[in-house]
């Protein structure tokens, strides 16, 4: 079953941006913003999974690593 979702007090401006995305893709706001949300819902998806994927392995390692080592570990795997 589908959900009504009303946001209100949207500044002139933002309204006007959207709208203007919509049109340049041929679509209606309503279709231009169910999919933005779609997008919207799968990426908070993807960061809570990350966040409890980093969750369970510094636990099973018992500590904490750093976004830089994770980053620097990943351009040495890729050199590699």
């Amino acid at each position: 079953m589908s959900r009504v979702i009303q946001v209100r007090d949207v500044p002139d401006d933002v309204h006007e941006a959207l709208r203007a995305a919509a049109a340049a893709q041929g679509l209606s706001l309503t279709r231009y913003m169910q999919l933005e949300l779609e997008q919207l819902a799968r990426r908070s998806e993807a960061v809570r999974a990350n966040a409890s994927a980093a969750r369970e392995t510094q636990a099973r390692v018992q500590g904490s690593v750093d976004r830089r080592a994770i980053l620097a570990a990943v351009h040495e795997g890729r050199r590699d």
